[in-house]
């Protein structure tokens, strides 16, 4: 049996969102679905895709996961900024959700190069899983 080599890159992993049955009508009719919405953690790079929107960045620029929630419906369902810090939010459930740092600011609500966001919230099926994942990636 071939024993993986540490210096190749792993698989890029996939987190589905969660989606609470009372906003899947709400968020279809703006085009995020579970076949839309994702996300992927691959060896070289974080790609969060919320139906029309992405976010895009360098695994290297994550800086750190925090899991929160549960959340309260007008602040976590869709596309959200924040006013309080600038980051962004990806959600479809309230239950629970995880935020990815950034060491450099990123594009995600707008089209084109602003605003950036230093954090992204993200309502996954599993954040913990995402949580680790990211970990084992920032040291």
């Amino acid at each position: 049996m071939a024993h993986p080599d540490p210096a190749r890159p792993g698989p890029t992993q996939r987190f589905p969102f969660r989606f609470d049955p009372a906003f899947r009508l709400p968020l279809a009719l703006l085009g995020v679905t579970p076949e839309t919405a994702r996300v992927e953690l691959g060896p070289d790079e974080l790609v969060v895709r919320f139906g029309p929107w992405r976010l895009r960045t360098a695994r290297d620029n994550l800086t750190g996961a925090e899991l929160g929630g549960p959340y309260r419906w007008w602040r976590a369902i869709g596309p959200h900024l924040s006013l309080a810090d600038c980051g962004a939010t990806f959600g479809s459930s309230v239950a629970a959700g995880v935020c990815l740092r950034f060491a450099t600011p990123v594009p995600a609500l707008a089209p084109g190069r602003w605003p950036r966001h230093p954090a992204v919230t993200v309502t996954v099926t599993d954040p913990e899983a995402l949580r680790a994942a990211v970990r084992t990636g920032t040291g």
